[in-house]
């Protein structure tokens, strides 16, 4: 990855970006943004694909990305399912309020909710609610099984507010 001591005199919101990135400790070029890009649409590629898609030789794609991963950028790659194929067309979002926010309570609601298989993702929030969880269900009778036999029953949940999508636009875990 290289250094790039030069700034614009306007900044751009990618160079804004790339601020941030070295504030954090590290430093993104133009094509380590590439690579992620690609990467992100694309996690089986090959280095020879990746190298051929931002203008590198493979083994110099091959090194950035083994730079990207040293650094953490790139934590892992995995196999993104298409719910919808397996039945599960509904997505759900649930704001959760719990009793308190208590290092214990926050603790053991984090531990449980991760052996919710329906919950694709959990995020503690600022503002009115503690969580806000994603599902992906078959429909609204799934859903209320998942509410009775397992949201309602997480450790320390006071409320649970669901409201349902209409329709995915954007999905991010989709390529």
């Amino acid at each position: 990855m290289s250094t790039k001591n030069d700034r614009d005199a306007v900044p751009s919101q990618e160079s804004r970006e790339a601020e941030v990135k070295i504030a954090q400790g590290i430093d993104l070029d133009d094509l380590d943004g590439a690579i992620l890009a690609f990467l992100q649409r694309n996690g089986r590629a090959t280095n020879f694909e990746v190298g051929d898609a931002v203008g590198l030789s493979a083994s110099a794609a091959s090194r950035r990305i083994q730079s990207l991963e040293a650094a953490g950028v790139i934590r892992g790659y995995r196999a993104v399912i298409d719910d919808r194929m397996l039945g599960k067309r509904m997505t759900v979002y649930i704001r959760v309020t719990l009793e308190r926010q208590s290092a214990p309570v926050l603790s053991s609601f984090e531990t449980a909710v991760r052996h919710c298989r329906e919950v694709v993702s959990c995020h503690l929030m600022a503002g009115q609610y503690d969580y806000m969880l994603v599902a992906r269900v078959a429909g609204i009778d799934d859903y209320g099984r998942l509410h009775q036999n397992e949201l309602s029953r997480l450790p320390g949940v006071i409320r649970l507010e669901t409201s349902f999508a209409l329709r995915d636009v954007l999905d991010g875990g989709r390529p």
